[in-house]
């Protein structure tokens, strides 16, 4: 490096860069700006919306209508411009929403600019800007280390190795990864699409599949429907030419079949609901991040949780300092230590703050420090004078020195006796930690802290070298503060039949003392309730099995969260995962919802499928109750279009082979539509539903719908031809067809709304009395084209209804005993 370069370098690690240099990078794109959006922009909603496959199949059918006519036949037209209307502004207002809160919960980055730390949005880093990281940060370009006060980066997202990486002076970081430990800063050398993440992610998003169940099942249906369409169009429309029909008859009875197998409301539905669900969250103060998330929240049967700002509020104070160990020390400097470790630590968790209110700082100046890792459990500093201390999980450092065989005489009797006094007062439900010392051991502590750039030791081999010439010196207890929610928030998942597991790095005594005073009954000592990770198996399947009936585990490292919760998975669960911490990041994006406090760390929140932005552990309940209704209520709903679907195609099929007219024109399909389907699915897509969504939606649909059409179509069909066999005319027959379908529609509606009590039995006397009311005006009547029937066949037409309906209860029965003995 020249001269010149030397002194630029010098200076950029000085100052950072200038105003005018950022202006630069800005003018020549060199911005951290992915490009993307969190939603689609408003002409993608619009696109979506409109430029439909069903919206150009039935637009097309439309045009057909206007030709051929009456106009009255096209009444289907005005429904497909109020789906896409509701779908768009439905989506609209979701977009406004979610984009609100997605600016409240951007990342940021600090970065040095013009001699000066600030805190900017990451997309607004540029190309060389130097930015600043500490404990719990994600990174968000990637960069070249200019100072590392024992930077250590979890890369375990981007390469799946789990040990975090210490980074030295002249070391690489990656965009994607997130601080564990110390603090450091970097010179950004890759920005936006460039950035490893930014490359990793476009990867990600071109392979990975799709995770939502009921979307997948629709688009499948959907795609089967439209394959469907054009062979059944074609034979319609030769079949009914045959029958001796005009071709202008002809054509509207293919419209009317092909009109009545198109979902065209369920896709709507859906989206409707997913969106009225994003903004009821949103008015709870929760971002949806991913909208699958919403599926997710209607299946999960497990939550897990950290005991830290969950069951607790994650402030602490100071109870007592216990002198153990037979290392002499001179009188008040065990506090006088704490308060320089708590000092010296760069970004002080929740204890190191209780500690920091609780001791002084004495004033030591630090040579070296190795900041707390949740993966190491520890923290250390070294002082000129004072020696090496380190403060941290008492089993933790203990166990290198029982191994090293140096615990003799370590307090107490020995290392045993301190780790069961710990033992001891963390079952009365105190955080316990150890203070000790290890004179002249400054120098290990350098390698550890990154502070010699030739220092190749690994870092587990290192610091267990390190933790074996400690010797103790006091025990710490602190306690923690209950969150005065988390007992009622526990009762509601009780008794939902969700249970909850405790996932804490702390010892399993501590926390299952905690979950004890929440009235999480089953944490408690017997039948595997309460585990210790340290004595887990590694084996996946054995891992599975060990952690199946456990409520508490405790001393858990980021690497073990993952494997639990993939073990439930494994078991068949559905978990949630919520989570505030860089220990919790794995676990949350391996779960299937990960939930994040809105003041966690940056790299929780960015893995996250939602976010609680105000970190209110009781607005759970009520997120997992949203998410079921919606997702309950859309798995309830879109039976009824698949019913249609299924009769509709079987008569046209039934039509087909008796080459007989069609048995309802387009308009009739769109009042059996309307009254049976279109308007009580939006109130029953919105309506309360707390029942839990379990997986198989497409069988569970099929298993009700075909039953459903086959009985609609037969019964209907029958309808029409006994009516045509009497003498009577193609009018009395369509119009005794259409009562069947209506009758036995809402025979289907009343099955999905039970129960019927209150207003869902309302809903189906209303939508019945409205279609009684059509036949009340002869103007009315003429536009739908149906007639007065004498009195006889209307009793024959309600009696086939009624018999059809016995019918297809009988069939619902076989169906459901049929699914009961396969399972």
């Amino acid at each position: 490096m020249n001269q010149g370069a030397a002194g630029r370098q010098a200076s950029l690690e000085r100052t950072g860069l200038s105003h005018a240099q950022v202006a630069e990078h800005i003018a020549a794109g060199q911005v951290n700006d992915q490009g993307r959006q969190p939603t689609r922009t408003v002409s993608q909603i619009l696109v979506a919306n409109i430029a439909t496959r069903f919206n150009a199949i039935l637009g097309g059918l439309f045009v057909v209508i206007a030709i051929v006519g009456p106009l009255q036949d096209g009444l289907f037209g005005l429904v497909l411009i109020a789906n896409s209307g509701v779908g768009i502004v439905q989506e609209l207002r979701a977009k406004r929403t979610l984009d609100r809160l997605t600016v409240l919960n951007a990342p940021t980055a600090a970065v040095l600019r013009d001699g000066v730390v600030r805190q900017i949005p990451a997309a607004e880093v540029v190309l060389d800007d130097v930015v600043e990281l500490q404990s719990g940060d994600q990174v968000v370009v990637d960069g070249l280390v200019l100072s590392s006060g024992g930077l250590e980066v979890d890369e375990s997202l981007l390469s799946g190795e789990a040990d975090p990486v210490v980074k030295q002076l002249g070391g690489d970081v990656l965009s994607g990864s997130f601080v564990v430990a110390g603090s450091g800063r970097i010179r950004a050398t890759a920005v936006g699409p460039a950035s490893y993440a930014a490359k990793l992610s476009d990867q990600a998003r071109s392979y990975s599949p799709a995770r939502s169940e009921i979307r997948n099942a629709i688009n499948l249906l959907l795609k089967w429907i439209s394959w469907l369409l054009v062979p059944v169009g074609v034979l319609l429309v030769f079949r009914q030419l045959q029958s001796g029909q005009t071709v202008d008859a002809a054509l509207r009875g293919s419209v009317a079949g092909l009109v009545g197998m198109v979902p065209e409301g369920l896709v709507l539905l859906t989206s409707v609901a997913m969106a009225v669900g994003v903004v009821r969250l949103a008015a709870r103060r929760v971002l949806v991040q991913d909208l699958p998330a919403i599926e997710g929240l209607a299946r999960v049967d497990v939550v897990c949780c950290d005991k830290t700002g969950t069951l607790t509020q994650g402030s602490m104070h100071v109870v007592s300092v216990i002198k153990v160990g037979t290392d002499a020390s001179a009188e008040g400097e065990a506090e006088a230590a704490l308060g320089a470790l708590a000092a010296a630590e760069p970004r002080p968790n929740a204890t190191m703050r209780a500690l920091a209110d609780g001791f002084a700082d004495p004033g030591w100046d630090p040579s070296q420090v190795v900041a707390f890792s949740s993966a190491r459990k520890w923290s250390a500093a070294s002082y000129d004078g004072k020696g090496t201390w380190l403060i941290g999980s008492p089993d933790t450092i203990l166990a290198a020195a029982l191994r090293d065989g140096r615990g003799a005489g370590a307090g107490q009797g020995n290392g045993h006796g301190i780790m069961d006094q710990a033992a001891s007062l963390a079952g009365e439900g105190y955080r316990v930690l150890l203070l000790a010392r290890a004179d002249g051991n400054g120098e290990q502590l350098g390698i550890l802290a990154g502070a010699h750039a030739d220092g190749q030791t690994s870092l587990r081999d290192g610091a267990q070298s390190f933790l074996a010439g400690t010797k103790p010196v006091a025990l710490v207890t602190l306690q923690e503060r209950l969150r005065p929610d988390a007992q009622a928030t526990l009762d509601y998942f009780a008794s939902q039949g969700v249970s909850v597991r405790v996932l804490s790095g702390d010892h399993p005594a501590t926390v299952a003392a905690i979950a004890r005073r929440l009235g999480l009954h089953s944490a408690d000592a017997g039948a595997g309730h309460v585990l210790d990770a340290r004595e887990l198996p590694q084996d996946a399947d054995e891992l599975a099995a060990a952690v199946r009936d456990a409520t508490v585990i405790g001393r858990v490292t980021p690497q073990q969260k993952r494997a639990i919760v993939g073990a439930l998975q494994g078991h068949g669960h559905v978990v949630a995962m919520t989570g505030d911490g860089v220990n919790d990041v794995l676990a949350l994006k391996a779960c299937d919802v990960g939930i994040a406090m809105g003041s966690g760390t940056p790299a929780s929140r960015g893995v996250a499928r939602l976010v609680l932005l105000d970190d209110a552990f009781a607005t759970l309940p009520r997120v997992v109750a949203d998410g079921r209704r919606v997702i309950g209520n859309v798995d309830r709903v879109s039976r009824l279009f698949l019913t249609k679907t299924a009769y509709a195609l079987l008569i046209a099929l039934a039509v087909a082979i008796a080459a007989v007219p069609y048995p309802f024109y387009p308009r009739h399909l769109t009042i059996i539509s309307t009254l049976s389907i279109g308007l009580p699915a939006f109130f029953l897509a919105l309506a309360p539903n707390a029942d839990r969504v379990s997986p198989g939606f497409l069988a569970r649909a099929l298993r009700f719908a075909i039953p459903a059409g086959i009985m609609i179509a037969a019964a209907s069909f029958g309808a029409f031809l006994t009516i045509r066999s009497l003498g009577f005319g193609l009018g009395s027959a369509r119009t005794s067809a259409t009562i069947v379908a209506v009758a036995m529609s809402l025979v289907v509606l009343a099955a999905l709304a039970r129960p019927l009590a209150g207003w869902r039995g309302l809903m189906v006397l209303a939508l019945g009395s409205v279609f009684a009311g059509l036949f009340a005006l002869p103007w009315l009547r003429d536009q739908l084209a149906i007639v007065v029937l004498p009195a006889h066949l209307v009793a024959l037409s309600v009696g086939i209804a009624a018999s059809g309906s016995v019918l297809l209860l009988l069939a619902w029965l076989v169906s459901r005993l049929i699914a009961t003995r396969n399972s």
